[in-house]
C-alpha cells in the first residue's frame, strides 16, 4: 500500500502587485502555518519519503518549511507541471515514481488539490491554504495510479488537517 499526502500551499501574499502569480511569496500567516504542518507530520509519524512541489514560490516555500519541521531528509523535487495542475497531472507524475517510495507528499494549488482528493477518494474536502489530506492508496506500485492504468485504483481518505486546528 502507498500513502499520499496532499498539501495545498500556505497563505500567500498579495502585497506586491508587480509580481507574477507564480512568484508570489508566503505572507506571515503562511510562514507560521507551514511549520505547524511539518510538526504534525512528525508527531503523526507521517514524514514523507519524497516531497514533490509546484515550482511556484508560495508552494516551494511551503514545502521547504514543512520539510524543515518534520526531519525530512531528502531533496524536494520541484516541477512546474504542478502549477495549477489538474488531478491527471499529479497522477501522471506519481505513476513515474520508484516504488521504493512508500509515502509521498505533493504540494500544489487549488482547485487541483480538492479535485485530486475527490477523484481518488470520492469525497469532497475543502482544501484551505496549508490544508493537508492523507490518502491511503491500495496499490503496491506507483504506476498503478496512472490515469490509464488497468488496475482499479482504490483509495481511502485517512485524515485531513487544517493549521488553525493544530
Amino acid at each position: 500500500m502507498k500513502s499520499l499526502l496532499i498539501l495545498r500551499h500556505a497563505k500567500s501574499s498579495w502585497d506586491s502587485a508587480y509580481l507574477a502569480d507564480h512568484e508570489r511569496p508566503l505572507n506571515e500567516r503562511g510562514k507560521a502555518d507551514a511549520p505547524r504542518i511539518g510538526r504534525l507530520l512528525q508527531s503523526e509519524e507521517l514524514v514523507p519519503d519524497l516531497i514533490i512541489s509546484s515550482s511556484a514560490a508560495r508552494a516551494l516555500a511551503t514545502a521547504k518549511l514543512v520539510a524543515g519541521n518534520c526531519d525530512y531528509e531528502n531533496e524536494i523535487v520541484v516541477t512546474r507541471d504542478f502549477y495549477h495542475a489538474d488531478p491527471e497531472i499529479y497522477l501522471e507524475v506519481l505513476a513515474t515514481l520508484d516504488d521504493r517510495y512508500q509515502r509521498v507528499m505533493v504540494v500544489g494549488h487549488n482547485p487541483g488539490m480538492e479535485e485530486l482528493v475527490e477523484e481518488l477518494t470520492g469525497e469532497f474536502v475543502r482544501m484551505a491554504t496549508a490544508a493537508l489530506a492523507h490518502v491511503a492508496l491500495h496499490v503496491d506500485r506507483w504506476q498503478d495510479v496512472a490515469p490509464e492504468a488497468t488496475v482499479e485504483l482504490k483509495a481511502q481518505l485517512k485524515a485531513t488537517w487544517l493549521p488553525k486546528e493544530l
